[in-house]
């Protein structure tokens, strides 16, 4: 038998909030339920009641009221929350946690998410859903995000069937979920679709017989934002972060970032890495976003309908080289640049639609000039998609296995 811890503001979504709790018994599942309220009551007390929660967050209900505004209190409510979350997980009383909520509860909900280890199901309902409003940096790496229809206001036949769904997708995945327990020392690699970085398929094979698992995360955002959070937690043995695409988005104003701390947390929980500026060259578009005026002169490539690229000047590579340099050289473990003279992504070959050599030839300059010891470096005289490229990767973590920086066991 599973238990579901349900989140909510059970003063105003009250029955909604029993709808759910009810769906999840009937299938067989247990409840906790957590009151995040400030002014209100429930209809009938919760397992966890507001006062619990505010004081969690250090204060208590009354200051909450009167903090001033209803931001200032639900952060108060948030904290409290997040801190009763990872409680209850680490206590063995919860295996999974559904929430439900508009800007408010959603706001609050993501840190509550985030409190929870990679592989307990966390589920949000909510009436933003997928929405620009959520920065990939707040979202938990395995988070699931459920689109409340018709849920702002009252229980209905449309949002049940919202409801009902997250109910049995929680249970069921509580029920199902295998959570990651690697008895082998995980690589963390970040990367792109492999029509542009193909050196995972160099990689993998070679990695797998020196006995690691390989774990390869998509460099577009959210991606990005799950591999930070694993870093963080010290989950791998060493990382690979050969796909950086993500801090030059975040240099000139992209919504195709991963927050501020990109390429700072692995090296803050000491693991070693590997660093190629893996597509540095292209800044990232959603697809449905107009590319401003300063870029439309440049080498463009339009992958898919959903995200498009412009490709970044000379200088905007060198002042994002330097950007990349001074965030690995707050690292607490050791650092190698691979820096591949001959191209960092597929479409900056001769002939390709990002093809700027001068450009290119301005990053590596840089980056030579820039990377100082203690960073290592190595600049290649190959592209970054080239066999060359995956065995100068090889050779540096071949040696920190063998000094023992990279443990195998």
């Amino acid at each position: 038998m599973k238990t579901i811890l349900v989140i909510g503001t059970y003063d105003t979504k009250d029955d909604e909030l029993h709808y759910i709790c009810q769906r999840i018994a009937d299938m067989g599942g247990q409840v906790l339920s957590m009151d995040v309220s400030v002014l209100g009551d429930p209809s009938a007390p919760t397992d966890l009641s507001k006062h619990q929660v505010a004081e969690a967050g250090g204060a208590s209900i009354r200051q909450a009221i009167d903090a001033g505004d209803e931001n200032a209190a639900m952060q108060i409510m948030a904290r409290g929350a997040a801190a009763l979350t990872a409680q209850l997980y680490a206590d063995g009383k919860i295996d999974g946690m559904l929430a439900l909520g508009g800007t408010m509860g959603t706001d609050l909900a993501l840190d509550c998410a985030q409190a929870l280890p990679l592989g307990v199901p966390k589920y949000v309902v909510s009436t933003v859903s997928f929405s620009p409003l959520i920065p990939a940096d707040r979202l938990a790496p395995d988070i699931q995000m459920i689109l409340w229809a018709g849920g702002l206001y009252g229980l209905n036949s449309v949002c049940k069937s919202s409801l009902s769904q997250a109910a049995g997708a929680v249970l069921g995945a509580a029920m199902a979920v295998e959570a990651p327990v690697s008895t082998r020392p995980v690589i963390g690699m970040t990367s792109l679709g492999s029509s542009c970085l193909k050196y995972m398929k160099h990689l993998r094979d070679p990695l797998q017989e020196r006995g690691f698992e390989v774990a390869v995360f998509h460099a577009t955002g959210m991606g990005g934002m799950a591999f930070e959070s694993l870093a963080q937690q010290g989950y791998f043995a060493a990382v690979m972060d050969f796909a950086l695409p993500e801090l030059g988005n975040l240099m000139v104003g992209s919504v195709v970032h991963s927050g501020p701390e990109r390429l700072t947390r692995a090296g803050a929980a000491g693991t070693p890495q590997i660093v190629a500026p893996g597509c540095a060259d292209l800044v990232d578009y959603a697809g449905w976003q107009d590319i401003p005026a300063a870029y439309t002169d440049r080498p463009f490539h339009a992958h898919n309908r959903l995200i498009k690229s412009a490709a970044l000047s000379g200088d905007e590579r060198r002042a994002l080289v330097r950007d990349i340099v001074a965030r690995l050289e707050r690292a607490n473990a050791p650092v190698h640049v691979l820096m591949p003279k001959g191209g960092v992504e597929e479409w900056d070959r001769e002939g390709g639609e990002a093809h700027d050599p001068q450009a290119l030839a301005a990053m590596a300059d840089e980056m030579e000039k820039t990377v100082k010891a203690p960073l290592g470096l190595t600049m290649l005289d190959a592209h970054i998609n080239d066999a060359a490229f995956a065995d100068a990767a090889l050779a540096v973590l071949d040696g920190w296995i063998a000094d023992g920086t990279v443990k195998l066991g």
